[in-house]
């Protein structure tokens, strides 16, 4: 005993109780947990309360949280995503983080920092939090709408971009004591290294992880798990690289792997409790009176964080890739923040030299208002969104115009995805008249091609609106799917068009009240049609008839799923009562049913309580058979009764 030192695990005790603590406030306020792990990390260290008066201690074990996250990162690279958005990634994400990062190395170097510490300071500030970003929007159910597309496709680049700057840490390093030349060989060396990393990665994990798979122990598993985290950064540091570095990559390799997901099951974890050490030990190097030494740098800092780097994206977005000044701002809004990775660059770059304790305190001081800031921000963002928009855009010239009073009569979809494309072909097949509005303009001129009426436009504009004809339309459906934009357009629509039907669709069922109080004649809730199927299907398993059914799940949906929205509730007795009505139902004589039997001789009304209405036997029909009608196998009985006489009936002829 005695080979630990005691001051070390009381600090490390009190490490883990404070970011605990820490992370349980911020989320009770719905506040970044990154944050929370930052502020009480500052609050015990030797800047606040001095309960751990030297950081340094668990430095390396904060380390290891890093080595584990960006092994995750790397396993879980979603490569089928990035393959559906690359063009989003490689353009918007190229030119954010290129852009972001050259223009603040230029306001670094004009307030005097040399060109190494303000390309490191550029490089901090184009990053953003993917795990703060993703969790916000699957709050909000955005990931699969147009500005959660737009975020992702450019959160994914900024993923990649990890093992380019953390090398380029080394190669300014390098810089800093050397020539040119040395430089040059220096990347050319990197290079090198990381494919001998990728080639060796590429053979040797798979192997290992296949032979612990087969003696089918969870104890190896783990334990090889572990060993392929920690070998893959120790590797790369071997051969020049960086941890950091080795341990994205390992976990990059390792994600084509088939056993992918179980690796990410045993990584998580671990790598949660050492990433919490991570930030906690991070905020320990807040000094609050170098901080407000420097108090213009970390203004500087978050106004280059929220307003540069988030206007470059809203341009990007709006002007580059072409999708309009609203989803600009929801997507500049929604990545203006300080991202995990930068912590780990900020940590190379201080290793190095390349950062001074001013710049730290500056970049952690920033780093922590602008995690604070973001979800302030996202909730803000719509209404910044709606008044740059009426600003910016020139509605008119969204919809041709050859439209202007051509639309009578008509069906007005809002959004021609998958849901408006189905929807359009009923209509089509009824010969009703539609005419559709898309803003997504490649997607607007396939259809067009193909001859379908549908138009370019943003759906929340009035002028839009008015010039397809709202005023003399007979119905608006919403299809698509944002659900901001979906309140937006609903609350626009009804108030241009108050006496006109008004249907949407949305994913989630608190969505429900907001968009029927925005003016919604009926919205349908995916989650509510998901869990109506799964009860029809489990009904009729049970022998339920098809009608009593299709008359439960009318009853409910006219009832505004008021039964699905309590579910402490009991189900109300006369919904209850409908599935017991009598009703027609096709019964079907197995192979197994020998022979020939007549109805008389099964004397199915008194063994069942049903009655058999018709036959049905080789395509041809027997309407009211009398008692002496045969029964054979294969046949088909059109019954009438209660769901328990039907399911004897099918007892009797199997």
């Amino acid at each position: 005993m005695g080979v630990l030192d005691p001051q070390f695990l009381i600090e490390l005790l009190v490490l883990l109780a404070v970011a605990t603590a820490g992370v349980a406030i911020f989320e009770r306020f719905r506040l970044p947990a990154i944050a929370g792990f930052l502020v009480m990390g500052a609050l015990v260290g030797p800047g606040g309360l001095g309960l751990i008066g030297q950081p340094d201690r668990v430095r390396s074990l904060a380390e290891l949280g890093v080595v584990f996250l960006l092994f995750e990162i790397g396993l879980e690279l979603p490569l089928e995503r990035l393959r559906r958005l690359w063009k989003l990634a490689l353009f918007g994400g190229g030119l954010q983080v290129v852009a972001t990062l050259a223009c603040v190395a230029a306001i670094g170097t004009a307030m005097g920092l040399d060109l190494p510490a303000a390309l490191v300071m550029g490089g901090l500030v184009a990053m953003s939090s993917t795990a703060l970003v993703m969790r916000i929007l699957s709050q909000r159910g955005e990931i699969d709408a147009p500005q959660g597309q737009l975020t992702v496709g450019i959160l994914l680049f900024q993923d990649l971009c990890v093992v380019p700057l953390l090398l380029g840490v080394s190669i300014l390093a390098a810089r800093n004591s050397g020539d040119a030349a040395d430089v040059a060989l220096g990347l050319v060396r990197s290079l090198a290294e990381l494919a001998v990393f990728f080639l060796v990665a590429r053979f040797a994990f798979p192997y290992l992880l296949d032979r612990a798979a087969r003696v089918r122990s969870r104890e190896i598993f783990t334990m090889v798990a572990v060993l392929a985290v920690v070998g893959s950064a120790v590797f790369a540091e071997e051969i020049g690289l960086t941890l950091a570095v080795g341990a994205f990559a390992g976990g990059l390799v390792l994600s084509a792997s088939p056993y992918a997901h179980q690796l990410f099951a045993e990584v998580v974890p671990l790598r949660g409790l050492l990433l919490g050490v991570f930030f906690t030990a991070v905020g320990m190097l807040f000094d609050p009176a170098v901080a407000l030494e420097n108090l213009a740098g970390v203004a500087a800092y978050f106004v280059c964080v929220v307003v540069l780097k988030a206007g470059f994206i809203a341009a990007i977005v709006a002007f580059a890739l072409r999708q309009g000044v609203r989803l600009g701002v929801l997507t500049g809004l929604a990545l203006a923040q300080t991202g995990e990775f930068s912590f780990v660059l900020a940590a190379a770059a201080s290793d190095a030299d390349l950062l001074d304790a001013g710049l730290r305190q500056v970049f952690v001081a920033g780093s922590i208002a602008t995690l604070v800031a973001t979800p302030f921000l996202v909730s803000v963002a719509p209404r910044v969104a709606r008044f740059l928009d009426r600003r910016a855009e020139r509605a008119p010239k969204q919809v041709g115009e050859d439209a202007v009073g051509t639309f009578r009569n008509h069906v007005i979809l809002v959004g021609f995805g998958l849901a408006g494309q189905n929807l359009a072909r009923v209509l089509k097949a009824r010969e009703i008249p539609y005419v559709a509005l898309d803003s997504n303009a490649a997607a607007v001129a396939a259809s067009r091609s193909r001859g379908e009426p549908v138009l370019y436009g943003d759906a929340m504009r009035h002028s839009v609106l008015e010039r397809i004809g709202i005023a003399h339309a007979r119905l608006i459906a919403v299809a698509i799917s944002d659900p901001i934009g979906t309140r937006e357009v609903v609350t626009l629509a009804r108030s241009l068009a108050p006496k006109i039907p008004i249907y949407a669709r949305t994913r989630y069922v608190l969505e429900v009240d907001e968009l029927e109080r925005a003016g919604a004649t009926m919205v349908v809730a995916e989650e509510f049609e998901s869990t109506l199927a799964l009860t029809g299907s489990t009904l009729r398993h049970f022998g339920v008839s098809e009608e009593s059914i299709a008359r439960f799940t009318s009853e409910l949906r006219d009832e505004g799923y008021e039964f699905m929205r309590a579910p402490e509730t009991i189900l109300d007795p006369w919904l209850a009562d409908l599935l017991d009505e009598v009703a027609t139902h096709w019964v079907d004589v197995p192979a197994s049913f020998e022979g020939s039997r007549s109805l008389a001789e099964l004397n199915v009304r008194a063994q069942t309580g049903a009655n058999v209405v018709a036959v049905e036997r080789a395509r041809s029909m027997t309407p009211n058979p009398d008692p002496s009608f045969e029964v054979r196998c294969g046949d088909r009985l059109l019954t009438l009764g209660s769901p328990e006489a039907i399911e004897r009936l099918r007892e009797l002829v199997s």
